[in-house]
């Protein structure tokens, strides 16, 4: 049922919003250039690698040795639009389709992560990521490392097609009145560099 709900809300998602998607795919093309959507490989279910895809929120500025600028100077104010409304989120609705993400669902994160987590921590990756997810609705980057990942684990434990509901209506709420809405996850949170006195996975 939780695949069934997934494909139908974002095929209706996708038809609705088509008009926003296209303007927004206009508006990254114009003023960060091509291409107009960001992809990179993150963890999936079980840690299997698959593609996600974004809006770009940053241009290519480079210094003068041909290394790109710190994330923050190429953020752009469309950018920052795009995340604090979430709306760079929203290609991954394609990711939903194809059966890589959910709706909910703990965040994909990074690959260099993966040797870093616990094995408690680590069974985030028995279900699918999400768009957006129960560390979302409670805190998103204003909570530590451990708390978001064990909320993460938390939902893996409870999870149902109410749950996931309660999740998405939440997130709407949040978004619509910009709540813990943060632009850059690496401006207002550290990268993950392990838990305190957890036991990696060897």
């Amino acid at each position: 049922m939780k695949r069934f709900f997934d494909i139908l809300l974002s095929l209706c998602a996708i038809i609705v919003l088509l008009p926003l998607l296209l303007f927004i795919v206009f508006l990254v093309r114009c003023f960060h250039g091509s291409p107009v959507i960001f992809s990179q490989v993150r963890p999936g279910q079980h840690a299997k690698p698959f593609t996600i895809f974004k809006f770009r929120t940053m241009t290519e500025q480079k210094d003068n040795d041909g290394n790109l600028l710190p994330d923050i100077q190429r953020m752009t104010a469309l950018g920052r639009f795009l995340r604090s409304s979430s709306l760079d989120e929203l290609p991954e609705l394609i990711n939903v389709i194809k059966g890589e993400m959910s709706l909910v669902g703990p965040r994909p994160l990074l690959l260099e992560y993966l040797p870093l987590y616990t094995y408690e921590q680590n069974r985030r990756h028995d279900v699918k990521p999400g768009i957006t997810g129960w560390a979302q609705i409670n805190g998103r980057n204003a909570i530590i490392w451990d708390e978001k990942l064990n909320l993460d684990v938390w939902y893996v434990d409870h999870q149902s097609l109410f749950l996931d509901f309660k999740i998405l209506f939440l997130t709407m709420s949040k978004v619509i009145f910009r709540k813990q809405v943060n632009y850059n996850e690496n401006e207002t949170m550290p990268l993950f560099r392990g838990s305190k006195g957890g036991h990696v996975i060897s």
